[in-house]
């Protein structure tokens, strides 16, 4: 008898990478994207150590080089109006030497194409698009997506990666509940050569006493990354999509430093949406259903964790269910393994983007005691070790 394929519900980078590794430790995978057409949104992403190593083990090692052109030197925290620079150890091309891993920056559509040719390599029906999943339900063999259109997705289990505003989680937990940080991201794309000499090819973050910017080259160093987040009283959309403008944006950063000004100047079109927090749920999995990735621990941007997470996810989620014969008894594996990181490491972002902005930086006389405080060796180490130095491929199963 052919056993049951694992369905998986969503095609972003949590959800693919769950497929890809599932397929390569021998099952036979289904996604199914809501979308007609496979895209990631958003920009750009740091795949730090813990992210790469499974991209590695997932035999995408050379991809990665393709995508990124070059691992970036070494990344600096910046003072937003001098533009004085520290040194953040670890994030850079140090970073192989300390974890045995790269540090990576790149586009997140150029590693979504890498993991959808990835998967189709393996099986070029695995994926299948405009199919919404409007309700997921346990079977007698295992669980069951609903599809719009009546379809019924069925598989020995039901990996729900639908993102941060997953209906799955919805279903089976209950309402997410956002609350509003009383920031918003902006974000946008510069070509290199509008780029002022001073900050071109770099990957920084410039910290204000109430706004923060980063900013790091993808696309093979033809582009600049810009995102910042700036305060606001109020706000109810999510969209990452919705569109702002340039004199809005240079708003929001006025009296930065010249470089900063100059890259907003030369976004073609800002984009904004605002930064919600939600609670990470303590209970991920229902009988043969489980969730993944954003759905189950959306997480502030602070730490650069949320799709290195989700990657993470992907890996302990294939090998428990690769190594564990009974289903439940591997998704139960599959959440004692994975929850307490991961709601580690939302914790952690949520206090590092509280501790991170202070009004001391902008004082002229305390501002760089303040940077040094904040981002000496010690304290990064601290803050950046234990994430990075985490190994999901060889980590123990609970």
């Amino acid at each position: 008898m052919v056993r049951q394929p694992i369905v998986i519900v969503g095609a972003g980078i949590g959800g693919l990478t769950a497929a890809l590794a599932l397929m390569r430790q021998g099952q036979v995978v289904r996604v199914y994207e809501r979308a007609d057409q496979l895209r990631e949104v958003g920009a750009g992403l740091h795949l730090t150590p813990n992210g790469a190593r499974v991209m590695q083990w997932l035999g995408l090692g050379e991809g990665l080089e393709r995508a990124t052109g070059r691992s970036p030197g070494q990344r600096q925290m910046r003072l937003w109006n001098t533009g004085q620079a520290w040194a953040l150890p670890g994030h850079g091309a140090d970073a192989l030497e300390r974890f045995g891993a790269p540090y990576l920056l790149m586009h997140r559509g150029d590693l979504h194409s890498l993991l959808v040719d990835a998967v189709r390599a393996q099986d070029a029906e695995a994926i299948h698009v405009g199919r919404a999943c409007v309700e997921v339900r346990q079977s007698a063999s295992g669980a069951e997506a609903m599809l719009a259109g009546g379809e019924v997705a069925r598989g020995r289990a039901v990996i729900c990666a639908d993102g941060i505003g997953s209906r799955s989680r919805h279903q089976l937990f209950g309402p997410a509940n956002p609350r509003f940080t009383g920031y918003i991201y902006w974000r946008g794309l510069i070509p290199m050569d509008r780029v002022p000499e001073s900050s071109r090819n770099q990957s920084a973050g410039w910290v204000g006493p109430d706004n923060f910017v980063t900013v790091y080259p993808v696309r093979g160093n033809t582009l600049l990354n810009f995102n910042g987040t700036a305060r606001r009283e109020s706000w109810s959309s999510e969209s990452w999509t919705e569109e702002g403008s340039r004199e809005e944006m240079a708003g929001d950063f006025a009296g930065w430093h010249p470089d900063i000004q100059a890259m907003i100047t030369n976004i073609d079109q800002p984009l904004r949406w605002g930064s919600f927090l939600r609670d990470p749920l303590s209970t991920w999995v229902d009988g043969a259903v489980a969730l993944l990735g954003d759905a189950c621990h959306p997480m502030h941007s602070s730490l650069g964790q949320g799709a290195n997470s989700a990657i993470e996810d992907a890996a302990i989620l294939s090998r428990c269910l690769a190594d564990i014969e009974d289903t439940t008894e591997a998704l139960a594996a599959y959440q004692g393994t994975r929850v307490p990181r991961a709601t580690r490491i939302v914790e952690a972002s949520n206090q590092t983007r509280a501790n991170r902005l202070s009004p001391l930086l902008a004082d002229p006389e305390t501002a760089v005691a303040e940077m040094e405080r904040q981002w000496s060796p010690d304290r990064v180490a601290k803050n950046y070790d234990w994430i990075f130095s985490y190994d999901a491929t060889s980590a123990p199963l609970r």
